[in-house]
């Protein structure tokens, strides 16, 4: 597939097969990862991945129970809330089951840690379409990344101190078999010319 092709017909898979994708399609998405852009080529996104189900079932238990507990105000995102509803009805799976979730970590004190993992994620997902791979982005990660507990798991998975949860992405094959693909009209992200 060429790469605008990928880019173009990329949509997030939500449904996948429990089977992990071969290690050597999951390192091929990981390589478009770490090639990403960064602000003065600093490179200080950290992949954490991981696909070792006891994991991702504690994971998934954490944030359910994190996001059980938290109230829902009107300055928050949709998805946030959404999220926060979906735990309170238990049984919230924020990473689908898929089973491969990587997570971005950035140091904390680094302007442009949300864009660097920002273009990391992307490739990530560009990289996944092509290789047949379905792919999306996570955010609950992120945005529990300053609950004790949180960080407490994610430091014994991997992450720094000074590092905290950018984003994430969960990969797996769709569970029709390919990743959910399609071309869209785009409603938003408004363009302006100045000729």
């Amino acid at each position: 597939m060429e790469a605008l092709e990928s880019i173009l017909t990329r949509r997030s898979t939500r449904r996948m097969k429990p089977e992990i994708p071969d290690k050597k399609l999951i390192e091929k998405v990981i390589a478009a990862g770490r090639a990403a852009p960064s602000g003065s080529n600093s490179q200080k996104t950290r992949l954490i991945v991981i696909t070792r189900k006891k994991e991702l079932d504690q994971l998934a238990e954490l944030v359910q129970r994190e996001f059980a507990e938290m109230e829902i105000t009107d300055d928050m995102y949709v998805s946030l809330k959404s999220s926060i509803t979906r735990a309170k009805e238990g049984n919230y799976v924020f990473h689908y089951n898929a089973p491969v979730l990587i997570v971005t970590a950035n140091k904390k004190d680094y302007g442009n840690a949300m864009a660097d993992s920002a273009c990391v994620l992307e490739n990530m997902m560009i990289a996944a379409n092509a290789l047949d791979l379905g792919s999306c982005w996570i955010n609950q990660l992120h945005w529990l990344t300053d609950h004790a507990i949180v960080r407490d798991c994610m430091k014994q998975l991997g992450m720094e101190d000074d590092e905290f949860v950018t984003g994430g992405l969960i990969l797996g094959y769709g569970a029709d078999g390919m990743p959910e693909r399609g071309t869209r009209k785009p409603t938003g992200n408004p363009v302006s010319w100045v000729e």
